[in-house]
């Protein structure tokens, strides 16, 4: 179990990667564009889509190597019955919002494709297929966050709180 989620936060940040460099695509054709007298129309709406695919991919993969930005004042001073408390109280809550984020994020997608939505611009893009990747990067982060909270709960000290890559104590 744990090589496939492994596997799995590795491949949203592959696919985050990938629409990074989608982004860098778009303004270089933004650019050149500009350069050599043509208009690429849509191409800064397609970096925006790219942008927020990669920032909602990498979530979880960051998680997971323990970048996300953590206040530690109070676990440091702390004893451990209160920090564990208070590590399980945030990967709990933590669940809840990510799962909450997940819900709607799938949501807005579906509902867009029912609706037909699609974006403002002269490109007329569905929206629901940009808003996909923001979906799957949202179920990918409430995956690991529940990941965190039962390896707290078996009594491991996930990456984020032993900073120390992708490693477990036990």
């Amino acid at each position: 179990m744990r090589k496939g989620l492994d596997l799995l936060y590795d491949a949203a940040a592959w696919a985050a990667a990938f629409f990074m460099v989608g982004v860098l695509a778009m303004v270089l054709a933004s650019v050149l564009g500009r350069l050599l007298g043509f208009n690429l129309r849509g191409s800064d709406a397609y970096a925006g889509y790219c942008m927020a695919a990669a920032a909602f991919l990498a979530l979880a993969h960051t998680l997971k190597r323990g970048e996300h930005i953590r206040v530690t004042l109070f676990l440091q001073r702390s004893g451990a019955r209160v920090t564990r408390a208070l590590e399980l109280w945030s990967h709990a809550a933590g669940v809840f919002f990510c799962t909450v984020v997940a819900y709607y994020s799938v949501r807005l997608a579906w509902q867009s494709h029912v609706f037909n939505d699609i974006s403002q611009g002269n490109d007329a893009t569905p929206l629901w297929v940009p808003q996909i990747a923001m979906a799957a990067g949202a179920i990918v982060l409430a995956v690991a966050m529940v990941d965190e909270l039962v390896l707290h709960l078996r009594g491991r000290h996930p990456s984020a709180a032993a900073g120390a890559g992708t490693e477990h104590r036990e």
